[in-house]
C-alpha cells in the first residue's frame, strides 16, 4: 500500500518516512500543498498523513483536494501544540483523524491502521450498495446429476490455482453460482468477488464500469471512480455476459490479463490489477471468434479451462430435487411451510422444456406458491405460459412437421421464443430493459432478437 506524507521540514519528512516504512507500507513525500496535489493526481493513495501548515498551501487544501477527488482516502493531520482548533476544524471537513507534534509513532501506527480498516470498510460498503458482494459462504448447488457432480470435481481442482474460466451456458443455468463457488474455494476467498453483468450496461459506460476515472476525465467526472478491477483487487472479478463486449473493451481486458496493469479513464498513471477473472457466457464464442465479433486471443486466453454447465431439460434427475428445493424455500419466505407438489404438478413439470433453465423454474415455483390456496400446488397454480398438455407425439394443431428432425425442432423452437419474447413485451409495457431481465437475456441480445422477429411493429 503506498502512503503519502506531505511535510515541509526535511529531517522530520525524513523520520516520518523511514517509520512508516518499517510500518511495512510503500511511502512517497511531498513538501509542500501543490507538490502534494500532483502526487494525489497521479496515483491513489491508501492514506494521507499531512502537516496543517505548509509554505505553500495548507493542510487542509489538501485534504479539501482529496474530498473533491476520492472521499475514501482517509487523511491524517498532523498539528502543532497551540491549533487544536485547526485540526478539529480538518476534522469537520473530513479528515480522519490529528496527531500532535512531536509525533508519537505508537500512536500513529494505530491512527493508520483504523484508518485503512475504514477505507476498506467503505470500499465494501460500495460494493454491498451495488448489490454485487454477497455474504461469504460455499454456494449451495442443488444437484444428484452426474455431470453436475464432475463439474463440482472440476471446480475444486482449478479453484487452488489462477486460471482464468470461462464458465458456458444457457441463461438461466446458474453460471454466477458456479463462478462464486470457484472463489470460494480459491486462497482469494477472504477477499471480494465482484460481478459485472456485461450485457446490461451501455457500450459507451462499460470501459468506465471496469477501470474507473479520473476526476476531469469527461464531461460529468466530478471525482474519481474506482472501477471494478480495484474494487476486485486481490479477489475475483466474475464477467458475466462477455460475450456482449465490444471489440475496443476486449483489447482493454487482454491487456490486463497479460500484464496485470491498467489507467483509469483520463489518467497515464497505471494501476495494479491483482484479480482473478471468471467469465461467463451464453453465446458460442468460437461462432463470434469467426464472425470477428470477439478476439480469438481473448478467447484462448479465458478459456483456459472452460466450463459447460448443461441446461435443466438435460437433467431431468434433478427437476424434482429443485423443484421441492424451491418450494421449501418460497415456503418459509412467505410462510406457507406444509405445501407440498401434486403428482400432477410434477408430471406437468418434468413435461415442460424450461428454456429459461433454473431461474425460470425458481420464478414458477415463487409464484406457485404465492398463488396457491391450499397446501398443496396443483398444475393450474404453476402457470407455464408454454406449457403443452399433448402428449411428445402429439403437435400443434397447423405446425409445419416436414424436413429433418433438426429442422422442425428449429421451426418449433424460432415460434417458441418469438411467442415467450412478445409475451414478455406485452407484461413489460415495452419497457425493453426489463423484458430482458424477465428473460435472462442481455439488453443487446433481446433488441436483436426484436428486429430478427419484427416485433418493433407491435410496439
Amino acid at each position: 500500500m503506498h502512503i503519502l506524507i506531505v511535510e515541509d521540514k526535511e529531517t522530520l519528512r525524513q523520520m516520518l518516512t523511514a517509520a512508516v516504512e518499517k510500518m511495512g507500507f510503500t511511502v512517497d513525500a511531498a513538501e509542500d500543498g501543490p507538490q502534494a496535489q500532483q502526487k494525489i493526481k497521479q496515483r491513489r493513495y491508501a492514506l494521507i498523513l499531512t502537516d496543517l501548515r505548509l509554505p505553500k498551501g495548507s493542510g487542509l487544501e489538501v485534504l479539501n483536494y482529496c474530498r473533491e477527488l476520492d472521499d475514501a482516502i482517509p487523511v491524517i493531520v498532523m498539528t502543532a501544540y497551540g491549533t487544536i482548533e485547526e485540526a478539529v476544524a480538518a476534522m469537520k471537513r473530513g479528515a480522519f483523524d490529528f496527531i500532535q507534534k512531536p509525533v508519537d509513532l505508537d500512536h500513529l501506527r494505530l491512527l493508520i491502521e483504523r484508518a485503512l480498516e475504514q477505507e476498506r470498510i467503505v470500499r465494501e460498503n460500495i460494493l454491498l450498495r451495488e448489490a454485487f458482494q454477497q455474504a461469504y459462504g460455499f454456494p449451495e448447488i442443488i444437484s444428484e446429476d452426474e455431470s453436475i457432480k464432475n463439474i463440482e470435481r472440476e471446480i475444486q481442482k482449478v479453484a487452488r490455482t489462477e486460471a482464468t474460466v470461462l464458465i458456458q451456458g444457457e441463461s438461466g443455468t446458474g453460471k454466477e453460482l458456479f463462478a462464486r463457488a470457484i472463489h470460494q474455494l480459491s486462497a482469494r476467498a477472504q477477499h471480494p468477488f465482484v460481478a459485472v453483468n456485461c450485457a446490461a450496461i451501455p457500450e459507451t459506460l462499460i470501459e468506465n464500469e471496469l477501470f474507473g476515472h479520473e476526476k476531469g476525465a469527461y464531461t460529468g467526472a466530478d471525482s474519481r471512480r474506482i472501477g471494478k478491477f480495484e474494487l476486485a483487487h486481490k479477489g475475483t472479478l466474475f464477467l458475466d455476459e462477455i460475450g456482449e463486449l465490444p471489440l475496443q473493451v476486449q483489447a482493454k481486458i487482454l491487456r490486463v490479463l497479460e500484464t496485470k496493469i491498467f489507467e483509469r479513464i483520463g489518467s497515464v498513471q497505471t494501476q495494479e490489477a491483482d484479480a482473478r477473472i471468471v467469465a461467463a457466457t451464453n453465446r458460442d464464442l468460437q461462432e463470434a471468434v469467426l464472425q470477428k465479433r470477439f478476439r480469438e486471443d481473448l478467447f484462448f486466453r479465458l478459456s483456459v479451462v472452460p466450463v459447460m454447465i448443461p441446461p435443466l431439460r438435460e437433467r431431468q434427475g434433478d427437476l424434482r430435487l429443485l423443484a421441492r428445493y424451491f418450494l421449501k424455500r418460497f415456503g418459509r419466505e412467505f410462510q406457507k411451510e406444509n405445501l407440498s407438489l401434486s403428482d400432477s404438478a410434477l408430471k406437468f413439470l418434468e413435461s415442460y422444456r424450461w428454456p429459461g433453465n433454473i431461474r425460470e423454474l425458481q420464478n414458477c415455483m415463487e409464484r406457485a406458491v404465492i398463488m396457491c390456496e391450499g397446501t398443496e400446488i396443483f398444475p393450474k397454480d404453476l402457470n407455464l405460459a408454454f406449457h403443452s398438455a399433448q402428449t411428445a407425439a402429439e403437435a400443434p394443431e397447423g405446425f409445419d412437421l416436414s424436413g429433418t428432425l433438426s429442422e422442425a425442432s428449429l421451426r418449433a423452437m424460432t415460434l417458441v421464443e418469438k411467442a415467450k419474447i412478445a409475451q414478455a413485451l406485452r407484461q413489460a409495457k415495452w419497457n425493453k430493459t426489463k423484458a430482458a431481465e424477465a428473460l435472462g437475456v442481455g439488453y443487446k441480445t433481446l433488441l436483436n432478437k426484436i428486429k430478427e422477429y419484427g416485433l418493433e411493429e407491435e410496439e
